[in-house]
């Protein structure tokens, strides 16, 4: 299999997603790319391990893309070898009356992984500058001060929530969180036809939804907003990587790559050392415990 090149799907502040291709070809075939995806998922989940006995830092996994791009089965067979308390899962969708009555950060916040735990928003805070975009009047319900009429939601108070949101992750990236932020990178074609799938298969039908459709005739508004959101957003702390997502099993392997070989760069994070006046005495704890019969 082709080595996976982080810098290739890394968002330059200046990116263009018509550009950004969505589909690759990584040299192997379907069997191939499963086996690969097996042992990278086994090396994160013994990352994990390691982070947790470490206890200095958290893992934050950001996925967003346009309806069907993969999201859940990433998520599924990503982590899947991960210890079941080491990763924490997150589907953001509307805000309810509870969460409406905080600022619009405050779910996001509250989710957020312990030390030594990796964290999945599948959805994310961007939400709040991507959905609210392309429909102003979900900001209405916010009741936010000054915040009246759709013709309040102007520039200036979205230069204000990118800038919220930015300095919200470089909170987190200084006091211990490690962000990641992935666009699934969807053609229009291919969403197509994985909504024509849920239609057509019996057992998928409970994923479709008659918006779907209401949201596809505004894919290019979306993708306007997408971009403006990586472009203000993409930090060294907190990187958009933007992932073709036409075919699910490469994307996988991908993203998983890219968390494996990043997280590797933090050679601090190691198994701590015992004490050592406890290692000194190992061999009278085993020998006490196998004398015990």
């Amino acid at each position: 299999m082709k080595k996976v090149n982080i810098a290739t799907y890394l968002a330059a502040k200046a990116v263009n997603i018509q550009d950004a291709p969505t589909n690759t070809d990584l040299g192997v075939n379907e069997k191939e790319l499963k086996k690969a995806l097996k042992g990278i998922r086994r090396e994160l989940g013994e990352f994990q391990d390691t982070m947790y006995a470490h206890g200095k830092y958290n893992v934050l996994v950001c996925l967003q893309g346009m309806d069907t791009a993969g999201k859940d089965s990433l998520i599924r067979e990503v982590f899947k070898d991960f210890n079941a308390r080491g990763v924490e899962v997150y589907s953001f969708k509307v805000p309810t009356e509870k969460e409406l009555k905080h600022d619009y950060l405050w779910r996001h916040y509250i989710a957020l992984p312990a030390r030594g735990k990796f964290g999945v928003f599948n959805r994310t805070h961007y939400e709040n500058v991507l959905v609210t975009r392309v429909h102003p009047e979900y900001i209405l319900g916010e009741k936010l001060p000054g915040i009246n009429s759709i013709e309040d939601i102007n520039e200036e108070f979205w230069n204000r929530r990118f800038d919220q949101i930015n300095n919200f992750e470089k909170h987190l990236a200084e006091n211990g969180t490690l962000i990641f932020k992935f666009f699934l990178n969807l053609s229009k074609e291919e969403q197509r036809q994985r909504l024509l799938r849920r239609l057509r298969l019996k057992q998928k039908n409970w994923k479709f939804s008659p918006g779907d459709l209401k949201e596809r005739k505004l894919w290019d508004v979306y993708q306007k907003y997408y971009q403006d959101a990586i472009r203000r957003t993409t930090n060294e702390h907190a990187p958009w990587y933007i992932i073709p997502a036409d075919n699910k099993k490469s994307a996988r392997v991908i993203v998983a790559s890219i968390l494996l070989e990043v997280l590797k760069t933090y050679k601090d994070i190691t198994e701590p050392e015992l004490e050592d006046k406890v290692k000194k005495n190992l061999e009278i704890y085993k020998q006490e415990l196998e004398n015990e019969n």
